[in-house]
């Protein structure tokens, strides 16, 4: 797959971060707006629950004046927003702090996004593929991380990224195969 693009951070981002950093929680609040709903979709697709991505998105800004007394301002702010709420998530999964998801049907039904059942059983077999591929596909192929960076977040060599998103890749083929 190609490098994706990925948009200018808004304007004034890295003078809110500076604020928060400062402890400042209106630029915190003004922060979690901007990056909040990206930060989200990425803590959602690595655990596939939304309770989980809540918490995570919650665990990141709870930390993050503190974690931005040690951002370097190398790179795109957003960027990093994304990596450390990746390493979030990730140690989440290993520690198997998932939530248990306990619905209630109408609760359930009123969650749940509007979706075209192909886009629905893609989904659903992303969120079936063990959290090792997953957490492979969701950053390669969704966030467009290469396989060095990957392995860096993940603890494996960049071999074994390639390795896991070819099974990642291959599982879902059986698994979408199926259901044709």
């Amino acid at each position: 797959m190609g490098t994706r693009v990925a948009p200018s951070p808004p304007p004034g981002a890295a003078e809110l971060a500076e604020q928060a950093r400062g402890g400042s929680p209106a630029a915190l609040g003004d922060l979690y707006r901007l990056f909040g709903p990206a930060l989200f979709r990425l803590a959602y697709r690595l655990s596939g629950s939304r309770e989980d991505a809540e918490d995570v998105v919650h665990d990141v800004f709870v930390g993050l004046p503190e974690a931005l007394q040690r951002y370097e301002e190398r790179g795109r702010l957003d960027a990093w927003l994304k990596r450390l709420t990746a390493r979030v998530a990730l140690m989440r999964l290993r520690a198997g702090r998932r939530r248990a998801a306990i619905r209630l049907e109408d609760h359930e039904a009123a969650d749940a996004p509007q979706r075209g059942s192909e886009t629905g059983d893609l989904q659903a077999a992303v969120d079936a593929l063990p959290t090792s591929l997953r957490s492979v596909l969701v950053l390669k192929e969704i966030e467009g991380y290469s396989h060095s960076e990957i392995g860096g977040m993940l603890g494996i060599s960049a071999v074994a990224s390639r390795v896991r998103l070819m099974r990642a890749m291959s599982r879902l083929r059986r698994i979408l195969g199926g259901k044709q």
